[in-house]
């Protein structure tokens, strides 16, 4: 498939803190990164920062088209192994969350680690697919020791269960999907999760869906978020076009129900029946054999 795209925008804010512990790149228009960094003043941003710029490196140095989940891996081993040079031995690590998206023939290649996210969305359906947090809440609520609406507003979100930090044995892998459905209009969201402070999904989608234009839509999400506490990064990426090609149809399209999309795990919630069942009237009372055949075969008057 050829998909062509609208110029993607970026976000990258202070918001209330000393120093921008988020770091943002793009190569080629394909390959987007978006990292948030912790682990104290300085520490979160070389983090970030390290990271960011491994993987861009590696891209740059292989030229490989398409990425697919092998080499994403790979570009993650690079990314690891610069991260770990940087390593002082500190008791408390520095880390970063990652998301990652390419963007190429094969349709589109997500990697995420962390509470920063990937959205997928269609503004004449809604959201196609959240990439799933890797934090305590979820964890409780797939427990379940939570509600989902606990989960939302749980008082230690920001403790993530899976991130990128240096001198580890056991490396920490993302999550990677595979996204084939991918149409004209459609948008893809990537954010730290400094942009989710003060705005809900639904509230993403109706903005993404609105009529304004590309930069009018980046800059009420600057307003929507200018309050918020945390650095708060994102990149808006906005297809206006696709060509399918001949072989399309073999690509496997794994959002729909991959695990690692958030969508499938939101209750639904009660709706009123299908009307394929409906009550038309009280049930009739059971006739005897006679009275069935007294339907059936006409009766003469006696004369």
């Amino acid at each position: 498939m050829k998909i062509l795209l609208y110029p993607p925008l970026s976000i990258h804010e202070l918001g209330h803190r000393d120093n921008q512990e988020d770091s943002i790149a793009q190569w080629d228009n394909r390959l987007f990164a978006l990292c948030d960094g912790m682990g104290g003043h300085e520490k979160g941003e070389v983090a970030s920062q390290t990271v960011c710029q491994a993987i861009g490196e590696w891209y740059q140095n292989r030229a490989i088209h398409p990425l697919g989940k092998p080499q994403v891996e790979d570009a993650l081993a690079y990314a690891y192994a610069q991260l770990d040079k940087k390593d002082d031995g500190a008791l408390k690590k520095m880390g970063t969350t990652l998301t990652l998206l390419y963007i190429g023939i094969e349709g589109a290649v997500a990697a995420h680690m962390g509470d920063s996210r990937i959205y997928h969305i269609r503004p004449a359906e809604g959201l196609l697919y959240q990439s799933r947090d890797h934090s305590l809440a979820f964890d409780l609520y797939q427990a379940g020791e939570i509600s989902y609406e606990e989960m939302l507003n749980y008082g230690q979100k920001n403790v993530i269960t899976r991130a990128m930090t240096p001198g580890e044995d056991n490396r920490m892998r993302p999550d990677i999907i595979h996204i084939t459905d991918i149409q004209s209009d459609d948008y893809f969201y990537m954010c730290s999760d400094g942009m989710l402070e003060r705005m809900s999904n639904d509230e993403l989608v109706a903005l993404l869906s609105s009529d304004a234009s590309d930069e009018e839509k980046r800059q009420q999400l600057i307003s929507a978020t200018a309050n918020n506490q945390d650095n708060h990064s994102a990149w808006l990426i906005h297809i206006e076009d696709v060509v399918n090609e001949e072989g399309d149809e073999q690509l496997v399209n794994e959002e729909p129900n991959a695990r690692c999309n958030a969508v499938n795990i939101i209750p639904q919630s009660v709706s009123e029946p299908d009307d394929d069942v409906v009550i038309v009237k009280e049930a009739p009372k059971k006739q005897s054999l006679f009275q069935r055949i007294k339907k059936l075969i006409p009766f003469t008057k006696n004369k």
